[in-house]
Order: C-alpha cells, then structure tokens, then sequence
C-alpha cells in the first residue's frame, strides 16, 4: 500500500488520494493491535536468509509506474484477502469490528480511482520507463 501510497503523492500529487490510502494502512495496523497481534514476536518468526522463496522474485514485464501500482494495489489486496481469512479464525466473535474485507474493498475502490488518474497523466519521466 506504501507504493500506491507514495505514487499518488509524488507522482500525481494527489492529496486526497494519498491521504486515503494512508489511512487504509493505518487502520490494517490497529486492526492488528485491537486483536492483540505480538508484531515482535512476528518479527523474531522471519528468517530473511532461509526464505524458500528468497530467489524467485520476477522483474517486471512492463516496467512503467501504472504497471508497478497495479501490481502492488494487488499485492495489498491478495494480503488483506489473506489476513481477513486468518482474522475470521482469530476473532470470530466480533463480525463488525473493523476488518480487513472492508480494507480490501476500500482497496478496489481505490485501486480504479488511482489508475485512472495515472493513465490521465502526461506520458514523461517515470511514467514512460522502458
């Protein structure tokens, strides 16, 4: 969400739709913090240097910055479809707590609306990288 995030604040300049996608961020880390998740324990659970997947990291097809915030809009969504299926477990008692469904499809709404945007732009600088 950090890329999308980013993209629309120096690349489009588009407050709101920053602001928006922070918020979204903001509100995964208390969802996480209202149900009692240990992120130090999390962290003492990552082992980075024996990481199977470590080496299978594609380049991108089409390097250009609408390719790389399509890609990490779905990277963000395929997370929170993740964690609200692991939170249904964690929490089930609490259906309208705030979840990561209703990220998710904050996520999608946001996803068309910051697309739309960056297709709109002038065709320079990072936009056009080959």
């Amino acid at each position: 969400m950090r890329v999308a995030e980013d993209a629309m604040r120096y690349l489009c300049n588009h407050r709101d739709l920053a602001l928006r996608l922070k918020q979204i961020r903001h509100q995964a880390t208390e969802i996480f913090i209202q149900n009692g998740v240990d992120f130090l324990w999390l962290y003492t659970q990552r082992d980075s240097q024996n990481d199977i997947l470590k080496p299978h990291d594609n380049p991108p097809k089409e390097p250009s910055s609408l390719s790389m915030l399509q890609a990490n809009f779905k990277r963000a969504q395929e997370s929170a479809r993740v964690l609200e299926e692991c939170f249904k477990y964690l929490n089930p008692a609490n259906p309208n707590a705030p979840n990561f469904k209703t990220l998710r499809y904050a996520l999608y709404t946001l996803e068309k609306e910051c697309v739309a945007l960056l297709n709109d732009l002038p065709k320079s600088g990072f936009s056009s990288v080959e």
